[in-house]
């Protein structure tokens, strides 16, 4: 099977090289932009005229959430005018697409885990752009898989497990929003359900949320990824959203209910404490 990543790069791109290395079952080419800018419509064109590709998992985003209130034309052009671009050489070459979304499509104001099939209302451009690049997706080609998800972190880049533990060890206090409440999700368990999805026998479209299990806040994952690295020198406050101003609104509840894509692929998700506590050991041991 011949696998295409692009952004291999990022948080989800790397994960997806270590979980798809480790099977000899694949020929996997990875790129980031300096290999295959999905914004030259050509540029995709050449490419899978050259490579036989099967499958294309798009890990490729603009995700800087406040960035991206000052620079909506750059995020629009990564977010919704290359993904409708990436799907239209897809589906033009018989390839099929995994794309990954993200959790502030919904305003978040609800109380419930949010299904596939609520109402979405983004309050920010990034979850604007994203939306849209779901519509341009399906308009290009239907038969695709979207994975909407939340709270990425990994041992790679920038995320908020790192820099909470980089704040930890190099502050006295810190004040972390309580009232944002949603559910971290480990990169590598993202990726395992990509390859899952890839695996399976039967390729189902639509649209699917992941994010690992249970809910908590920015506060209680604070907490603990200070607990479980043994960081006891940061006193970790709770405060509100508005005590901590942002340029782009976040989604003050955005729980994913992940029941369609367990009974569709038969994943197993992880509680987001243990996914915690794997990458924390990855990261002490490349220290």
């Amino acid at each position: 099977m011949n696998i295409l990543i692009t952004g291999a790069n990022g948080q989800l791109g790397n994960e997806m090289r270590n979980v798809l290395s480790a099977h000899d079952c694949y020929n996997v080419i990875y790129t980031d932009v300096a290999e295959l800018d999905l914004t030259d419509a050509q540029a995709l064109c050449n490419f899978f005229d050259s490579h036989d590709i099967d499958i294309v998992v798009n890990c490729a985003a603009y995700t800087a959430v406040d960035a991206a209130e000052d620079n909506e034309p750059l995020c629009r052009l990564i977010n919704v005018d290359a993904v409708k671009l990436l799907a239209t050489a897809a589906q033009a070459h018989n390839a099929r697409v995994i794309h990954v979304s993200t959790d502030y499509v919904f305003d978040g104001k609800g109380h419930r885990p949010y299904r596939e099939d609520d109402t979405t209302c983004p309050q920010s451009v990034y979850g604007s752009t994203k939306l849209d690049g779901e519509k341009a997706l399906f308009g290009a080609a239907p038969s695709s898989i979207v994975l909407r998800t939340a709270w990425l972190y990994s041992p790679y880049g920038k995320n908020f497990v790192k820099t909470m533990l980089m704040l930890g060890k190099t502050r006295d206090s810190l004040n972390v929003v309580v009232d944002q409440v949603g559910t971290p999700t480990y990169a590598r368990d993202l990726a395992l359900a990509i390859k899952a999805i890839i695996d399976a026998p039967q390729w189902v479209p639509g649209i699917y949320h992941f994010s690992d299990e249970g809910a908590i806040s920015w506060y209680d994952f604070t907490k603990a990824i200070h607990r479980l690295a043994g960081i006891a020198t940061c006193n970790v406050s709770p405060c509100m959203s508005d005590q901590f101003p942002a340029k782009a609104a976040r989604p003050n509840y955005s729980v994913l209910d992940k029941s369609k894509i367990k009974a569709t692929y038969g994943i197993t998700i992880p509680y987001w404490e243990d996914s915690l506590k794997h990458c924390l050991n990855r990261l002490k041991e490349n220290e």
